[in-house]
């Protein structure tokens, strides 16, 4: 007969068993476990390694790319833009980088660059809109017709400024004294809507309106569209106008893609969407000969664009 101390013990025996059984299970698994993840995490390491090595590859071909277009910027651009005048503008996004090198582009091609002025994060802020109409309003020169209607603030600055900024699309004479020019500046800048003028700024012939790439954040939307409006204005203030982006700007929330959504807008303005690279920077320029040519086309790399660069050489 079996006594209740054996059959305590016999209990205790197979706890114990059980016990062992599951500590040396979960030690096997966790090494199995853990093996797995360092083959993975191997694995894992000698992917990142080779996209690194494939990543460099194409910055290295992309910088070899620019220079090869840079070194033939000269030649592509020799007197297309010969006894021409140009006015730079750049959006808050714009990357100084790209604006200087427009500018040198633009000496190439044998125009003047007659004055830089720098739209600020207010000027695109929709908080802003209203304030922005105001000051508009009250400095617009005399004889200048504004859009009529419920406009957007953009394009009633690009108005104002085209009037002030760019000759005469026709005649090539200003549009306004140079009074009317300064008071209009000035009074943009004391309302933190324009920067500081980088030196003299005279009426130009063309304009270029720089801007960044994608617009993200609160009201990403309507600062895109300020800045696309804006350069559709300049666009029909003088004889003709480029809005040029980064990478990104080509998007729904891009001053580029903005542009190019609307037919009105994009059958008139020249768009370029990779201005961060030397093809882009080359086209831009190319798109002002464009311009004066009574053309306009959408340049770069994203999927909105018909080309890369402006086709064929252009008349002068």
């Amino acid at each position: 007969m079996i006594s209740l101390r054996h059959h305590v013990i016999s209990i205790a025996a197979v706890f114990l068993a059980l016990a062992l059984g599951v500590v040396l299970g979960s030690t096997s698994l966790s090494d199995g476990l853990l093996s797995g993840l360092r083959s993975d995490n191997t694995d894992l390491r000698s992917t990142n390694d080779g996209q690194q090595a494939e990543l460099n590859t194409l910055r290295g071909q992309l910088r070899s790319a620019d220079g090869f277009d840079l070194a033939l910027a000269p030649l592509a651009l020799r007197g297309s833009l010969a006894q021409r005048s140009v006015v730079v503008v750049t959006g808050p996004e714009a990357d100084s980088a790209d604006r200087d090198a427009i500018i040198s582009l633009i000496g190439q091609a044998g125009a003047t660059v007659t004055g830089q002025v720098s739209l600020t994060a207010a000027f695109v802020d929709p908080s802003n809109a209203d304030q922005l109409r105001s000051t508009v309003t009250n400095v617009i020169p005399a004889g200048v017709q504004l859009p009529t209607g419920t406009v957007d603030a953009g394009s009633l600055a690009g108005a104002l400024l085209g009037s002030v900024l760019l000759l005469n699309g026709t005649t090539a004479q200003p549009q306004s004294t140079p009074e009317e020019l300064s008071v209009a500046l000035q009074a943009l800048q004391a309302g933190g809507f324009v920067g500081q003028s980088q030196g003299k700024v005279t009426p130009g012939q063309l304009a270029v309106v720089l801007t960044g790439g994608a617009v993200t954040g609160a009201g990403a939307g309507d600062r895109a569209a300020s800045v696309a409006r804006f350069a559709a204005a300049l666009d029909r203030a003088g004889a003709g106008a480029v809005l040029a982006g980064r990478a990104g700007s080509a998007e729904g929330n891009g001053p580029v893609g903005v542009a190019r959504a609307d037919t009105d807008i994009t059958a008139a303005l020249t768009t370029v969407d990779n201005v961060d690279t030397a093809a882009g920077q080359i086209t831009t320029v190319l798109g002002l000969q464009e311009q004066l040519n009574g053309a306009a086309g959408r340049y770069g790399t994203a999927s909105s664009a018909q080309g890369i660069t402006v086709s064929g050489p252009q008349a002068g």
